[in-house]
């Protein structure tokens, strides 16, 4: 890394660690965050996270999408997104965890690289499942972060614990679980986009080395499907929806990130 680059990342981590550390004591104190500050703040971590990985991902011999540059950029769009939801919903405590994630992609990309060939031309097709595939699992991360924070509050509820924080600091229940719900719909919508797309631009998944990652992601789909269906059938919600949706998220996560890590760390293919 540069001179430039080494104080880009120090400071995009001070922004990160400020607006964290802001959010969570004015949440703490039962005050209302000074939300053009911290947005603000937040703003600023995430223009230095995307100068800090836009040289390794977009190289002179191509897109690099690393293991470690797809963790960065992920993290990078997840937290963009939660961005632009604080804006108009009450998505504080989402976050305060979609900050520390940043956080370790920020320095999974910055500090590490994985073997990989970038791809120096690659069809509309293919570009467009790799934005749609990027996009979905994005939408998806925060719905799992939404399920965990959906999780912690009722528990709290149920168990009358005498010292409720999440329940203090986060909305209502219901807002809670209308909010997961409106990003499952998103994420299933993007993920059957990318899965189609990828279905008619994907020439030979043997060769590619993509059978794991496909049979993982309809798996990931179909689950998210079924939870999806009860909840407009059934009324599913509280813990089989934050099951559904943790269940769905990790079959997500082994199919892409798992199985780049394995072939890019362990197998050692490019």
């Amino acid at each position: 890394m540069t001179t430039v680059q080494i104080v880009a990342l120090v400071v995009a981590l001070l922004a990160y660690a400020g607006t964290f550390w802001h959010l969570l004591s004015h949440l703490l104190n039962k005050k209302i965050p000074k939300r053009m500050a911290s947005l603000a703040l937040l703003l600023i971590g995430l223009l230095l996270h995307a100068f800090i990985l836009l040289p390794v991902l977009i190289t002179p011999q191509g897109v690099n999408f690393n293991l470690f540059n797809i963790l960065s950029l992920t993290s990078w769009l997840m937290l963009t997104l939660t961005l632009a939801f604080s804006t108009y919903r009450p998505v504080l405590g989402l976050n305060l965890l979609g900050i520390p994630v940043a956080v370790a992609g920020l320095l999974a990309g910055a500090l590490w690289q994985a073997p990989y060939q970038p791809l120096a031309t690659i069809g509309h097709g293919l570009e467009g499942h790799i934005i749609l595939s990027l996009a979905a699992y994005c939408v998806l991360l925060m719905a799992a972060i939404q399920a965990i924070l959906l999780h912690v509050q009722n528990r709290e509820l149920k168990h009358k614990t005498e010292r409720r924080i999440w329940v203090s600091i986060l909305p209502p229940l219901q807002t809670m679980e209308s909010l997961l719900f409106d990003m499952l719909l998103l994420g299933f919508v993007l993920l059957t986009a990318a899965l189609l797309l990828g279905a008619v631009s994907v020439e030979n998944l043997m060769a590619q080395h993509l059978v794991h990652k496909t049979v993982l992601s309809i798996l990931s789909w179909l689950t998210f499907g079924i939870l999806l269906v009860g909840r407009w059938r059934m009324g599913w919600r509280g813990q089989r929806a934050v099951t559904f949706t943790l269940w769905g998220f990790s079959l997500l996560l082994v199919g892409f990130i798992g199985s780049k890590f394995v072939l890019e760390m362990i197998l050692k293919i490019a």
